[in-house]
């Protein structure tokens, strides 16, 4: 079983006790407004992404995983590696996201849970470059990965739902966490 420690965060896999604390997440309008169009979602469909992200695990060798609060044992969310697969022009690239609680915004979770993935990306799985898409406007998401050391790489447009993305990358060759 894969896991990752940082002083405050176990990133692991999936078990059945996540779901009603990632649904709740995924019910949070402003989690999810820049997220696909925006809708959010119900327990029946974070149940198939959360299917779809521990299948990832058994296809790719990587995934999203559960950041789990080491202090008090809540989930405060996901982070990890994806194919884009929604973005073709990203491809063959993998992509580092994350999508956490309300409450557990401008702590600095998200940095510290992404900094793990990157050097899982790296070190654990041999990855020497991964990149990071947001919807133009999320500035949360834009300063973690500055923080990461991402370079801004170009500016597209979501194929589905029209509106800009933003595309950042990084040489893990040159990562030094």
């Amino acid at each position: 079983m894969t896991e990752i420690h940082t002083p405050r965060l176990l990133l692991r896999r999936w078990t059945d006790d996540d779901l009603a604390p990632m649904a709740d997440i995924n019910a949070d309008p402003l989690v999810m407004r820049w997220v696909d169009d925006g809708s959010v979602l119900d327990l029946d469909q974070t149940a198939e992404a959360i299917e779809r992200w521990e299948e990832e695990w058994d296809d790719e060798g990587f995934g999203r995983f559960a950041v789990e609060l080491l202090a008090s044992g809540e989930l405060a969310g996901f982070a990890g590696l994806s194919v884009p697969e929604y973005l073709p022009e990203a491809l063959p690239d993998v992509e580092i996201s994350w999508r956490l609680g309300r409450q557990y915004w401008g702590q600095g979770y998200a940095s510290e849970a992404a900094q793990a993935v990157l050097e899982f990306a790296l070190q654990d799985r041999g990855l020497d470059r991964v990149i990071a898409i947001n919807r133009l406007g999320n500035e949360a998401s834009e300063n973690v990965m500055r923080k990461l050391g991402m370079d801004f790489e170009r500016e597209t447009t979501h194929p589905e739902y029209g509106y800009a993305l933003t595309v950042h990358g990084i040489d893990l060759t040159e990562y030094e966490g």
